[in-house]
Parts: structure tokens; sequence; C-alpha cells
């Protein structure tokens, strides 16, 4: 998008007018999961932008946290920028405490429904910016934060546990405050469901095929030498440095997958863990990248590795696993959340048992002695049939119309 000068939002006189009038619908997303090296939120938002900016029927308005108050304005998509200073614990995310400011951006809009992209402050923004105005809204399931907090409750302790009901309150006191809860997999909709929601509608998420593209294959070499990658196998885990990851479980495992196979391991992102991880068992034989802001050269890296491993147990969906799929890599992950109903859906990969090291390396092992190419092949064809974006906004934009129209 065009950036445009800087704009005080919080002591403008008038704001500038509302985008495309005229338009059947209008969705307005608030999320706190936007930052400039975030992964899964900010491409969706970003993919939706180029949905909209393509159809001239539809307008959208992105309200995110940033360094500095500032509108972005482009082709049918407007985003204001509301300044919130970096959460200490989870850079680089920000606050998001702009009360007045979000409820006059609401206000001057008039949005034909709000999405909720996280679940700390913006969903009581909105619920603030909703009084004077009948505007239903959803919340985009993005973070499983209960199952964060205990990832494997047969083995978490009292504290984990307690702390855990508590978010699964949380989550339901949240939906009763919009009209429906999208969620990006079949498994955080039953989860959902029997935590007592109602309205929890599936709608997955898609992957740029064309430039996710197995065909990045025929540079694989130029990529590897300008990353300093070596060569022989690679696996790749790609996204955020966080301890609900368990990265800690695959660098503690990899050591004898690579004794057995030579598959190297190569880790690329940015996160609160990094450096306690750069410290853990394992992590001295690992390729550490820094975080890729160029997606084109994301694609390349996909491209030129042999497997992809997903070890979140907490994934509500994946997208970067989905991307490596797209790229035409198959998929080592565990058996626990959104990456494992893609896997068996696709049967491109293999499933290890969640926390259990051994188990992780004897899939990782036998999956190396697999043909990686054939199933590569298996999981591009299932990304192409059920994942292109303009797929999974027909059917999101559908759910809106359904909720606008009630």
């Amino acid at each position: 998008m065009a950036t445009p000068a800087p704009v005080d939002i919080a002591g403008m006189v008038e704001l500038p007018r509302r985008l495309r009038p005229g338009a059947e619908l209008g969705v307005l997303d608030i999320s706190e999961f936007f930052g400039e090296t975030t992964g899964g939120v900010r491409t969706y938002l970003l993919e939706k932008a180029r949905y909209v900016q393509k159809r001239p029927h539809l307008r959208q308005v992105l309200v995110v946290p940033g360094a500095e108050d500032e509108i972005l304005e482009a082709g049918g998509v407007r985003c204001y920028r509301l300044r919130g200073a970096p959460i200490p614990t989870q850079k680089p995310y920000r606050f998001m405490l702009a009360t007045r400011s979000t409820s006059r951006i609401v206000a001057h809009e008039r949005p034909s429904l709000i999405e909720v992209g996280s679940a700390w402050c913006a969903p009581w923004l909105v619920h603030l910016a909703r009084r004077r105005l009948n505007v239903p809204a959803v919340w985009f399931y993005h973070s499983n934060f209960p199952r964060i907090i205990a990832p494997r409750p047969s083995t978490a302790g009292y504290a984990r546990l307690a702390a855990s009901a508590l978010a699964w309150r949380y989550v339901r006191r949240l939906g009763r405050m919009v009209q429906a809860t999208v969620a990006p997999s079949r498994a955080v909709v039953r989860e959902l469901e029997n935590a007592g929601l109602d309205h929890v509608v599936h709608v997955p998420l898609g992957v740029d095929l064309d430039r996710f593209h197995p065909g990045r294959r025929e540079r694989a070499a130029e990529t590897r030498a300008r990353a300093g990658l070596p060569g022989g196998p690679l696996a790749l885990y790609v996204g955020r440095m966080a301890g609900e990851k368990d990265i800690d479980l695959v660098l503690g495992a990899w050591a004898e997958v690579e004794r057995r196979t030579g598959a190297r391991l190569v880790l690329v992102g940015d996160g609160p863990a990094r450096r306690s991880l750069q410290r853990a068992p394992g992590a001295d034989r690992a390729i550490w990248v820094a975080y890729e802001r160029d997606r084109d050269r994301l694609a390349d890296l996909y491209a030129a590795v042999n497997l992809y491993v997903a070890p979140g147990p907490a994934e509500t969906f994946g997208l970067a696993s989905l991307e490596a799929l797209s790229s035409g890599l198959p998929i080592l992950t565990v058996d626990q959340g959104g990456v494992a109903e893609t896997v068996q859906h696709s049967g491109a990969g293999r499933l290890y048992a969640s926390g259990d090291r051994a188990h992780l390396t004897e899939m990782a092992v036998a999956l190396l002695g697999e043909d990686l190419l054939a199933l590569g092949a298996i999981g591009r064809r299932y990304a192409e049939t059920h994942h292109g974006w303009d797929t999974v906004f027909d059917r999101l934009f559908g759910v809106y119309r359904s909720l606008t129209a009630r």
C-alpha cells in the first residue's frame, strides 16, 4: 500500500471520507497480532486486503498497532495504525489501548461487520465502539491460548490446569460478545463447541499458490548458497520462536535424526524464545536463519529443502506449514492441532506423539526414508484443491453476508 505522511489519529479533527461509500460490504479488521516480523495473522490480513482490492463491491479497514499513529490507504483498503507500546514478553506484538481512537474510527467508517483477530485488548475496544452502532462482529480464533497454557493437560500441573480453565472461561465470555466465532480447522471447531461456544464456523486459511510453488526448486543451489546452507538433506522450521512451539523438543531429537539420516535442521524466524533456544541441547548442530521479510526469498527457502517440521501442538492452523505443502514439501508434525489435520487430510507427511522425543525421532527417520518428492506432489495437489486464497475468502465473505443479512 502507498504510504502517505503519518497522521496523528488521536488529535485529528476530521477523518478522511469513507472508502468506496457505495460498496456492498465493508469489513473492519482489528488485531494486536500484527507486527513487522509477525507471521500468520499478518499474512492473512494482507492477503484479505489484496482480495478486496480486486473487487470494487468490497472495502476493508484495518486497525492494528504500530510504533506511531498513521493512516495507509490504497484501492479500497485503509489501514489505521494506532501507537502502542511493545508487549515485553511477546515482542514484536504491541498493546492496543486507544479506546477513543478506535471508537471514532468505527463510527466514521461504519463497516458492515467487524472481525476481531486477537483476544486481549481488541475485543474490548470493539465492544465499546459498538455500543452506539448495530454492527455484527465475528471473532477469528487465530490463537488457541488456553491450549498454549496447558498443551498436554494429562501431564500439566495444577497451576497450569487452573490457568487454562480460567482462559477457557474468558474464551466463552468473548464468544458471547460476537455473532460468530471463526475457526481455521475442524479440530478447533470441535474444541470450541465442547467448551460451550455457539455459532462456531469453520473457514480454513489459504496460500499464495503462485509464489509458494515447487518450480522454485530450479534455483535451489543458488538459494542454499545465498542463505549459507550446506548440501545434503535439510529439514526446515519457519515461524515464531516461542515456548509453546515445542522447538526445544525438535532440537533435542534432531542429533539422533541427523546421525541416522544426515539431515540437518534449519530454523528460520525470530521471537522471545530465540536466545534461550540457541542455548538448548542440540542447538549447536542446528542452522539458525534470521526472520525473512522478503516473501519471495522465503518461498525459495521452502523449495530448497527436503522436509518441513511443524512441532507446535497448539497451532489453530499453521500457515507456514501450508506454504511448505504448497511448495512441495512433506510435513512432520505433532499429533495435535491444525497442522495434524492438514497432514491427515492431505496424506503428505507423518505425525508423532506430542511431547515424545523418541517417537519424533523415529517418525523423522522413517519419513526421510520415503519418496519425499512423491509425498510433496501429493501435498501440492491438496493445497491447489482446497487452499487458494480466493477460495478461502469467497467462503469467508459468504459467512459475512449471512451475518449481515440477519
